[in-house]
C-alpha cells in the first residue's frame, strides 16, 4: 500500500467515522418532550412519530454508507478495477470511448448497488410512515428516464473532458471548466421548461385570492414575476415544498400541490416571499459564482494528479490512462470536497436566515412561523438536531433557531416602531 492509497483510506474510513459519530450525537439530541414551540401543532403521538422516523432513517443511512465504504475497498483491494481497466483498454477503443465505457460501466455497477437500497426507502421507510405515493411504475420510469438524461448529457460532456485531458496539455483544466460551466449554466437554464416536466407536471397557479396575492406582493418588492407554478408532489410523496428554479426568463417559483391543499393565504405567501428573498438578496448568483470557482479548483487540482504514477499504483493499475485518473482522483478529492460542502451548507444557512428575515420583513412575521412549523410537521423534521449534525449536513438553520431568529426580528422592529412613534 502506497502513501496514496493509504492517505485514501484514512481518509474514506475518517470520513465515514465522523458522519456515523454525527449519526449517533444526532440520535442522542433528540429530545423526547415537545418543544414549547410547537405545542398546538403537533401531538405527542405525531412528535413521537418523527423521532422514530429519525431513527430509521438514521440507522439505515448508517447502513448504507458502510456497506458502500466496504464494496469500495472489496472492489478496489481484489483488483477488480484494475481487472476493468485492464479489459477496456484491451479493446482498442481510443481515449475517449474507451474513458466512457470505464466510467460508465462504474456509474452503472454503483446504481445497480444503490437501486435495493433506494426501493426499500421508498418502498419501506417512506411508505411505513405515510410519505409514500410512489408506484413500483413510477418508481421505474424514474430510473429509466434517469438514465436516458445521463447519457443524453453526461456522455458529451465526459467526453469533452476526457478528450481535452488526453490532447490538450497543460491548458486542459481550463478548457474543461469553460466547457462544463457553460453545460452547467445551459442545464439551470433549460431544466425549468425541458427536463423537470420529464418527471412531474407543471400546471400555472390558478386564479383566485392566492394567486392574486402574491402578484400584488411581487409587485410591490419589484420581483419580476411571470407565474407561480403548481407540481405534482403528491405524485411521489405527502411532503410538502416549495423551490426556486432557473434564470433569466426561465425562472419560476414552484410549489408542491401538498403545499397549496394544506396552507391558507397568508402561510403561502409568506413562503413564497422567503423563496423571492433569495432572489432579491442575490443568493442565486452568488451560489452559482461560488459553485463555478469550487469548479475551477477542482479542475486545476485535477491537473496536477490525474498522471501521477502513484495513484495508478494505489488502485493496482500499471498503465495511465485519462479515465482511470478521473475516477481516482475523485476519491482523493474527498476531503477537499467535505471542507468545501461544509462551506456551502453554512453559506447557505446564512441565505436561509436572511431570506426568512425578507420575507418577515415585508410581511406578517407570524405567518412565516406558522408556515414553518407547519411544514416540519408536515415532513416529520428533526426538531432538535445535534450541531455536528447541522454543521455536516444541513443546508437549512434548525427550526427552532430560525424561529428564533424570526422572533427576535419581529420583536426588535416592533420595538423600534415603538420608538419611532413617541
Amino acid at each position: 500500500m502506497n502513501a496514496y492509497a493509504l492517505f485514501l483510506v484514512i481518509a474514506l474510513c475518517g470520513d465515514t467515522l465522523v458522519r456515523l459519530v454525527a449519526d449517533h450525537l444526532n440520535l442522542k439530541s433528540a429530545n423526547p418532550n415537545l418543544p414549547a414551540a410547537f405545542t398546538g401543532f403537533t401531538d405527542p403521538d405525531r412528535y413521537r412519530r418523527s423521532q422514530a422516523y429519525l431513527r430509521v432513517n438514521t440507522r439505515f443511512s448508517g447502513f448504507v454508507a458502510v456497506v458502500g465504504l466496504l464494496t469500495l475497498f472489496i472492489v478496489w483491494f481484489s483488483g477488480g478495477i484494475a481487472l476493468w481497466d485492464n479489459w477496456v483498454r484491451g479493446q482498442q477503443w481510443g481515449a475517449v470511448v474507451s474513458g466512457l465505457v470505464f466510467i460508465g460501466g462504474l456509474l452503472l455497477a454503483k446504481g445497480l448497488i444503490d437501486l435495493p437500497f433506494d426501493a426499500y426507502r421508498t418502498f419501506g421507510i417512506e411508505a411505513r410512515f405515510g410519505f409514500n405515493r410512489t408506484s413500483v411504475a413510477t418508481f421505474v420510469k424514474d430510473r429509466f428516464k434517469g438514465l436516458v438524461l445521463i447519457l443524453l448529457l453526461g456522455t458529451p460532456v465526459l467526453g469533452a473532458i476526457l478528450w481535452f485531458f488526453a490532447q490538450a496539455g497543460a491548458h486542459a483544466w481550463w478548457m474543461c471548466w469553460v466547457v462544463v460551466t457553460l453545460f452547467t449554466l445551459g442545464v439551470q437554464f433549460l431544466s425549468p421548461t425541458l427536463i423537470m416536466p420529464l418527471f412531474n407536471r407543471f400546471d400555472p397557479l390558478p386564479e383566485g385570492d392566492l394567486k392574486t396575492a402574491i402578484f400584488a406582493y411581487a409587485q410591490r418588492i419589484g420581483y419580476p414575476l411571470a407565474n407561480v407554478m403548481v407540481m405534482d408532489g403528491s405524485k411521489r410523496s405527502a411532503k410538502a415544498n416549495a423551490f426556486f428554479t432557473g434564470f433569466g426568463k426561465s425562472k419560476r417559483i414552484v410549489l408542491f400541490d401538498t403545499l397549496v391543499e394544506s396552507y391558507d393565504t397568508d402561510e403561502l405567501l409568506a413562503i413564497l416571499a422567503h423563496e423571492m428573498g433569495h432572489y432579491k438578496l442575490h443568493h442565486i448568483h452568488k451560489m452559482t459564482a461560488i459553485g463555478i470557482l469550487q469548479m475551477g479548483l477542482m479542475f486545476f487540482i485535477l491537473s496536477l494528479f490525474i498522471s501521477q504514477q502513484g495513484l495508478f499504483e494505489a488502485f493496482l493499475v500499471t498503465i495511465p490512462s485519462v479515465h482511470a485518473g478521473l475516477v481516482f482522483f475523485s476519491l482523493l478529492f474527498t476531503p477537499l470536497d467535505t471542507l468545501l460542502s461544509l462551506f456551502g451548507n453554512h453559506l447557505s444557512r446564512e441565505h436561509e436566515y436572511a431570506a426568512d428575515q425578507f420575507a418577515a420583513r415585508s410581511l406578517d412575521a407570524a405567518a412565516l412561523a406558522t408556515a414553518l412549523k407547519k411544514l416540519s410537521v408536515q415532513n416529520l423534521s428533526n426538531l432538535t438536531p445535534h450541531p455536528l449534525f447541522v454543521f455536516l449536513h444541513y443546508s437549512h438553520p434548525p427550526i427552532l433557531q430560525r424561529l428564533s431568529a424570526i422572533e427576535f426580528r419581529s420583536n426588535r422592529s416592533a420595538s423600534q416602531h415603538g420608538r419611532d412613534s413617541e
